[in-house]
């Protein structure tokens, strides 16, 4: 009885190493897009004079480089038509302005001319409430045996508020992402939060508040949910075919993904005890 076991084994690993084969996946090729990553950011206590705006474009599943876009003329342009070029100076597809003037509540629209075809976006330059305090929190989660970190800060009264909360982790690609509105806590007191299942003390996370608009706020909320919450960061090129703020007004079918933002942040390092 053995000796037969034996056999039908030998069988067994003999016919699957044998029907081992190499199956070719034919993948569409969606249409090729201009991918815009333009969020002007302005540090508190900074002057926010150097920017940033970064242009590629999408690529097929399997390729693991990101083509770049050079070439391209971008500016910004402020309500009283005041324009600050966005040149390209070293890296392919980087795009630095190093005079911008950043406003609270000032329109500010982006104009991208590439190829022919020209892209636009408005936004205004949102405020954000500063980092108050940072604490720890040794008995957090349901079992009340996580280390949670709580950003704290004064909701502005008398007006609406949209956040974008952002932890990021040392040496790791985790970040934590969240978006909320002030609905709740209008005018009061409130904290961000943060909680991580392998956090140990001495680890370092860099906490970031910022500041932006109801319609970026509806934008970022669906590539959180898609994205389950921990991505590579929040201007990013989308994980999915998400619409952005960014218009093709030459030929409006080929349109961009991305999303031009404007807004206020504050951040905080913080070391865990």
């Amino acid at each position: 009885m053995k000796k037969i076991a034996s056999y039908i084994v030998i069988l067994m690993a003999f016919t699957l190493s044998s029907c081992e084969e190499v199956i070719d996946v034919d993948l569409e090729t969606a249409e090729t897009r201009l991918v815009v990553e333009a969020p002007i950011l302005w540090q508190k206590n900074t002057s926010g004079r150097t920017q940033r705006i970064k242009l590629s474009t999408t690529t097929s599943f399997f390729n693991e480089v990101i083509p770049s876009v050079s070439g391209a003329k971008v500016t910004v342009a402020n309500s009283t038509n005041r324009v600050f070029n966005f040149n390209e100076v070293e890296t392919p597809g980087e795009y630095y302005c190093t005079n911008f003037v950043p406003e609270i509540n000032e329109t500010y629209t982006l104009t991208i001319e590439l190829n022919g075809l020209t892209y636009t976006a408005t936004e205004k330059l949102q405020s954000v409430a500063p980092i108050d305090e940072v604490t720890q929190d040794d008995e957090g989660g349901i079992a009340r045996d996580e280390i949670q970190i709580k950003t704290f800060f004064n909701d502005p009264a008398n007006e609406v508020n949209f956040y974008l909360f952002q932890y990021a982790y040392k040496d790791e690609l985790y970040q934590n992402l969240s978006t909320t509105d002030d609905d709740f806590f209008q005018g009061n007191r409130f904290f961000s939060l943060s909680s991580k299942d392998d956090i140990e003390v001495g680890d370092e996370v860099t906490v970031t508040h910022y500041g932006i608009s109801k319609t970026y706020y509806n934008y970022l909320s669906i590539l959180i949910k898609i994205s389950g919450g921990d991505s590579g960061g929040p201007f990013q090129s989308p994980p999915a075919t998400v619409r952005g703020n960014i218009i093709n007004t030459t030929n409006k079918d080929n349109y961009a993904l991305g999303y031009f933002s404007l807004g206020e942040i504050d951040s905080k390092t913080y070391t865990v005890q």
